[in-house]
């Protein structure tokens, strides 16, 4: 059941707090995943992606966030579309998905991130996000998403996710 507090969300005039990105860099049949070292989501395993810079693009962030945290550079990312969360601490973040299918460098840990090759059949969505199993394999798949989730800490309290081709 849904919690009334997410169906109370003005989800067309919510603007939020922090702007970010993931972005997945796919080889074959694996995705680089990572398992973040700290910051929020410390010790789950995710994407690569962080905060957009001032004056930054979100794919120019995406880029940025993976050299930096795992010393790769993904070429030609691709837009999949978007992730807004609001935590019930009042935490508002918005974030774009991308998916690059070549990548130049070796994935290598860095002290954000610990690179991890991931087959596609094997992600680990018990290690991640509550709702990186609703939105991620359609993302995968080559569809577009549109999610709108409200967490409290690490715990989703309700959801509504758009899936285009």
């Amino acid at each position: 059941m849904t919690d009334p507090r997410f169906l109370a969300i003005d989800w067309a005039t919510w603007t939020p707090m922090v702007r970010a990105t993931l972005l997945f860099v796919r080889r074959g049949d694996e995705v680089l995943l990572i398992l973040k070292k700290r910051g929020l989501g410390a010790g789950k395993i995710n994407g690569p992606g962080g905060k957009i810079d001032p004056g930054e693009t979100a794919v120019q962030c995406a880029i940025r966030e993976v050299q930096e945290e795992l010393c790769v550079t993904p070429i030609d990312p691709v837009d999949f579309g978007e992730l807004s969360f609001q935590f019930v601490d009042g935490l508002r973040l918005h974030a774009r998905i991308f998916v690059a299918m070549a990548h130049a460098g070796t994935p290598t840990e860095t002290e954000e991130a610990v690179p991890l090759w991931t087959p596609v059949s094997a992600i680990p969505y018990d290690q991640m996000w509550a709702d990186d199993r609703l939105w991620l394999p359609e993302v995968l798949a080559g569809r577009k998403v549109a999610l709108r989730a409200l967490f409290d800490a690490d715990e989703m309290l309700g959801h509504a996710l758009d899936v285009s081709e």
